[in-house]
């Protein structure tokens, strides 16, 4: 009961939230406008040769608008707007000019009060207004000589209020229910015009595959290293202890038998830990149960070795492509073991889904949710940033959102598709 309560009390607060950021939205619009004008005034004043001086810094302050935007709309709804190419610290008006993301910038900037404005407002109004009618209506009603109208109904009885009182708590629910949603939709909305040129994002592309590409290379060599240093020192070792000891076995075995029995005795124990060496080794280039029952049941066995309370749960149809298996497996041990570390949570949440008609084509979602007091920063630490290198590669993404106080959740994409049949035991 405890656990449902703190649900119900964690996704409303999410959704009040939501709508502070809804109105908050609608404010910054203005102020966006703001800047807008003040660029359209410096466009406006360049035949007299004043714009020339003012257009460069009104170019840049539209432009940090424009990109505290795109960090909102990652933040606040998970969708990535690639941003243009900074404009240069002393670019001049002919480079402002001809710069494709700056004209971008200013259609976005007088066209977010009217269409992103009035779209973010519809929650807060609802929900206000929806307040007023709860919380409000109820006690000015009879001050008022005969009565008021709430909406479309005619408030001048007890029966009228308490309709008018049930119509508050639907404006209100219906406020809290619209508020992400519509905080998507206007991120979505604002993608489309804050995007960078589509030619800017393929140098990108062409630049992060490249590094990704020098990062795989690297990695696979470090690997390499790690396999071999661990033969060298682990296995191999006792391989060559077991072929000693069984020579030294077989020349006591006519003189001196119960030497030659307690030296068997050891060649058994040497070859059990070698056996065990191999298998640890195994088990760190790719877990058996991964290759054998796939993604699905590879993360149910990390959440029963956890000591952490996990809870797991998989709504894949089939299997998934070995390298993704592989990535996604390694990242959610790299969560629980953050969780464990780190977080001070008592309960995870992880999902993982398969999106087979996704707006970005298919593609594998992995959610990690703790209950911890939050505050995650991949830059205090490797383990994050090793997990969004290991999903570039697949061009895969993280999102983080860990406020202070907690919960933090961790959301995995990775581009794939599902072609092998299920094979899992559940």
């Amino acid at each position: 009961m405890s656990s449902n309560l703190r649900r119900l009390r964690r996704e409303l607060s999410r959704r009040t939230a939501a709508v502070g950021r809804c109105q908050l939205a609608g404010l910054l619009g203005l102020w966006v406008a703001a800047i807008g004008a003040g660029v359209v005034g410096a466009l406006l004043l360049l035949p007299v040769g004043l714009g020339f001086r003012v257009l460069p810094p009104a170019a840049a302050a539209l432009r940090r608008c424009g990109d505290r935007a795109r960090q909102r709309a990652a933040q606040w709804s998970g969708v990535r707007i690639a941003a243009p190419d900074p404009l240069p610290r002393t670019a001049g008006t002919r480079a402002v000019l001809a710069d494709a993301g700056f004209w971008r910038d200013l259609t976005w900037a007088w066209l977010e009060p009217v269409v992103g404005g009035l779209l973010v407002a519809v929650p807060p109004s609802l929900t206000v207004y929806g307040l007023f009618g709860v919380l409000v209506q109820p006690f000015v009603w009879r001050l008022l000589d005969d009565g008021n109208w709430y909406a479309f109904v005619p408030v001048h009885s007890t029966a009228l209020m308490l309709a008018a009182f049930v119509l508050g708590l639907g404006f209100t629910v219906a406020g809290l229910l619209l508020a992400p949603p519509v905080l998507g939709l206007h991120a979505r909305w604002g993608r489309r015009l804050l995007a960078g040129p589509r030619t800017t994002e393929l140098q990108r592309r062409i630049g992060q595959l490249t590094d990704s590409r020098a990062e795989v290379l690297d990695d696979r060599a470090a690997e390499l290293r790690r396999i071999e240093r661990d033969l060298h020192d682990g296995a191999q070792a006792r391989l060559v202890a077991l072929g000693m000891r069984l020579d030294s076995a077989t020349r006591l075995l006519e003189d001196d038998p119960p030497a030659a029995r307690a030296a068997l005795i050891e060649v058994r124990e040497l070859s059990g830990r070698a056996l065990e060496d191999l298998r640890g080794l195994v088990r760190g280039i790719q877990p058996p149960v991964l290759t054998d029952r796939g993604l699905g049941d590879a993360v149910r066995s990390l959440a029963l070795d956890s000591f952490l309370d996990v809870h797991v749960e998989v709504r894949l149809a089939g299997r998934l492509a070995a390298a993704v298996e592989s990535a996604a497996y390694f990242a959610v041990n790299e969560l629980l073991a953050n969780a464990a570390k780190h977080s001070g949570a008592g309960r995870v949440d992880i999902a993982l889904a398969h999106d087979a008609a996704g707006a970005g084509g298919p593609r594998l979602r992995v959610t990690v949710t703790d209950d911890g007091r939050g505050g995650a920063d991949p830059s205090r630490g490797t383990g994050l940033l090793g997990v969004r290198g290991r999903l570039a590669t697949f061009d895969g993404t993280l999102v983080l959102h860990s406020p202070q106080g907690g919960p933090t959740t961790v959301t995995l994409e990775i581009p794939c598709a599902s072609s092998l049949p299920k094979t899992s035991s559940f």
